[in-house]
């Protein structure tokens, strides 16, 4: 984590420890003996005898001082370490946190983060998970707040993600022994969201369009539509938070025309936002979108690759200008011997409906009647099927 983002996570935390006052304090585990209780008078430690002169004499331990019954014996500076450590917490040198080993079953997911934990993957955690076997358990604590009247869960993940979806991955695959290490702390739902984003803004995994619309439902939760009192909040630039709102405002039916939802970037999607402004331009736009979309589901149900995204971008933009969206098949069914288009739908309207058999694809004649069954079946599912 940059030094910038580093310490303005060290001023969140502080702030709302503040906030809470001594009572949210956490307890720091103290391995040092406790000090001797007031009034017990001390036993004078005994001199050691004196060395022989003609040999030196070997090192002896410390003798322990005497303590109060029930205590155990104390080292001579154990009073003053004791103190000095006190001192130092109670001027704010040292911070107090706790931190807890956790079942991951029992520690939900903060609904407010921008990350899709349904969206994580054994290969999207794939080095994490590497990480956490090579060093025997998770290292680095993820930040989680108490629930109350949840019955199926104790705590929320506020910055984490990754890691509470790798350790329950691993304690389902072979590792049952790893728990997952959490750091307690007391956040109401604004603090939540600046700590989660601030973990977000440095992952790759995050997609500007998550984040996008992260922002947009929180300016409305915790900042009363106030976009000035939010960037100031977060420490963002709010020329630069505007564009990601109107990112987040891009249509589901625009999304759907990407391969994923990662692919919408925030420069081409601010672009891609403006352009809808126009409401001609908008219905041209939208038409297209439907025509890409069906043409990335028949790549993936075929196996073939999806159109990039820069690809899918230019003929969004394009499609006001040309006046008419460029036409791909409605429908695509390959060959099951080679993997091959064999039929595909050109067109369908009022008109009727025109199909492709294309030849050389190594389809039997059986196999043409059943890619064309498949085609109507799916022009069907469309709402565009036989008009009887």
């Amino acid at each position: 984590m940059a030094r910038k983002q580093s310490d303005y996570l060290a001023a969140l935390l502080a702030e709302d420890e503040e906030a809470q006052g001594p009572a949210a304090t956490p307890a720091v585990i103290d391995n040092t003996p406790p000090a001797r209780p007031s009034g017990t008078p001390e036993e004078p430690v005994p001199a050691p005898p004196p060395a022989p002169v003609t040999a030196a004499a070997p090192p002896r331990p410390a003798t322990p001082r005497a303590s109060a019954p029930g205590l155990g014996p104390l080292r001579g500076t154990t009073l003053l370490n004791r103190e000095s450590a006190l001192a130092r917490v109670a001027s704010g040198e040292v911070r107090q946190v706790t931190q807890l080993l956790l079942d991951p079953s029992r520690v939900r997911v903060w609904a407010g983060n921008a990350r899709s934990y349904a969206h994580l993957t054994e290969e999207s955690c794939r080095e994490l998970i590497d990480s956490i076997i090579a060093e025997g358990g998770q290292k680095v604590p993820a930040v989680v707040r108490r629930i109350e009247n949840d019955p199926a869960f104790d705590y929320e993940v506020i910055a984490g993600t990754r890691r509470h979806w790798s350790i329950a991955w691993l304690r389902a695959n072979s590792y049952p022994q790893f728990q997952f290490l959490a750091q307690v702390a007391q956040l109401d739902d604004e603090a939540a969201f600046r700590l989660a984003d601030l973990e977000n803004r440095a992952r790759k995994d995050v997609s500007d369009l998550e984040r996008a619309r992260n922002y947009a439902l929180a300016l409305k939760d915790h900042y009363g539509n106030h976009l000035t009192r939010m960037a100031e909040r977060l420490k963002l630039s709010k020329g630069w938070l505007s564009k990601m709102l109107r990112v987040a405002s891009l249509p589901d039916s625009v999304v759907a025309a990407f391969a994923s939802p990662a692919d919408v970037q925030l420069k081409p999607g601010y672009s891609l936002a403006q352009a809808l402004d126009d409401k001609q331009a908008q219905a041209m736009i939208l038409k297209e979108a439907r025509q890409i979309a069906r043409e990335q589901d028949a790549a993936r149900s075929g196996g073939r690759p999806l159109l990039p995204s820069a690809e899918v971008l230019q003929r969004l933009l394009a499609a006001p200008r040309t006046g008419q969206s460029p036409r791909g098949p409605l429908f695509v069914w390959d060959a099951p011997a080679t993997g091959r288009c064999a039929v595909s739908v050109l067109s369908a309207g009022r008109q009727g409906i025109t199909l492709k058999l294309h030849n050389g694809t190594g389809a039997t004649e059986q196999d043409m009647i059943e890619g064309v069954r498949a085609a109507l079946e799916s022009l069907e599912a469309q709402g565009k099927g036989m008009q009887r």
